[in-house]
């Protein structure tokens, strides 16, 4: 029996693991992992996963061939059990709260292994900003023998498209907020502020910095008061490395929007996840949510 066979056959015969390629999968908070994960074995992978410990979602153990839990930062031990796994390429995905990551007793919570300990000091004591350490991660697992690839390679039913999405098209306002906004979000992550901004009737209303789209979009629930109508901005920067940090808009995201006051949605084509599109398409149509997928400006 060849390979494709056994992918698809039902149980798992002895020559399975000699012939079906591992990926591996560091995995952090919500969906996008499970989303990955299915993505990978959808492909005919073996699924060899890390999950940062307290962090990963119940379900997604069961989704893997292989699962072993890690601290955030026990890059040592990421490495170890993921060659252990057989794994080639390596896919880093889910939500690590940068609030947490600033936490000054996090090293306390979270016991650095000695591969980690060596990266800070050697590249990261004196510059933490995202970029920064996801590039030191990816050259250190390159390092290993774990290349970190595209996180977005097994997902591309998921990404991002040009134009209106759903069944919802933004009203005249929204469409010129829109207009008006996508040159200053698409300035914003050029300068590594954030990922998020919201717009309404040419005003800026709020920009996303180190607290998070969700609660960017609670600060303008707040400042917009009774006020509706408002667009959100979302997409990420030309050169954004897209095997970490790629944004994501997902279920509660929408629901969010329209219960602040939100109308619209415009994320960048090619740049930004819906976690499970259909249910994100599905949620907003039902909620009069505009979702439109914007060109990135060059």
């Amino acid at each position: 029996m060849n390979c494709g066979a056994q992918a698809h056959a039902s149980g798992r015969h002895p020559e399975y693991h000699s012939c079906v390629r591992a990926i591996g999968l560091i995995a952090g908070q919500g969906e996008l992992p499970l989303l990955v994960a299915r993505g990978m074995r959808a492909a005919g992978h073996r699924v060899v996963c890390v999950g940062l410990s307290g962090q990963y979602e119940p379900e997604l153990p069961s989704l893997c061939d292989e699962f072993s839990v890690a601290g955030v930062i026990q890059l040592g031990r990421w490495v170890k059990r993921l060659r252990r796994g057989g794994v080639t390429e390596v896919v880093m995905v889910g939500r690590v709260a940068k609030a947490r990551m600033h936490d000054p007793w996090r090293l306390f919570r979270q016991i650095p292994d000695w591969r980690a300990i060596q990266l800070w000091y050697r590249r990261l004591r004196h510059d933490r900003r995202t970029h920064v350490v996801l590039a030191a991660l990816a050259e250190e697992l390159e390092r290993s023998g774990v290349p970190l690839i595209d996180s977005t390679t097994f997902i591309p039913d998921h990404m991002a498209t040009e134009g209106v999405m759903g069944r919802v098209s933004p009203d005249a306002l929204c469409a010129r907020d829109l207009k008006f906004g996508w040159p200053i979000i698409s300035r914003v992550v050029e300068l590594d502020i954030g990922q998020g901004l919201i717009v309404r009737e040419g005003d800026i209303v709020a920009v996303e910095a180190l607290e998070g789209t969700d609660a960017m979009i609670e600060r303008a629930g707040e400042l917009c008061g009774k006020a509706t109508g408002w667009t959100l901005l979302k997409t990420a920067k030309n050169a954004h490395d897209m095997r970490a940090d790629v944004p994501t808009i997902g279920v509660p995201t929408v629901e969010r929007v329209a219960r602040c006051g939100g109308k619209a949605i415009g994320i960048g084509a090619g740049r930004v996840i819906l976690i499970d599109r259909p249910a994100v398409l599905a949620a907003a149509d039902r909620l009069g949510v505009a979702i439109v997928g914007c060109q990135p400006l060059h």
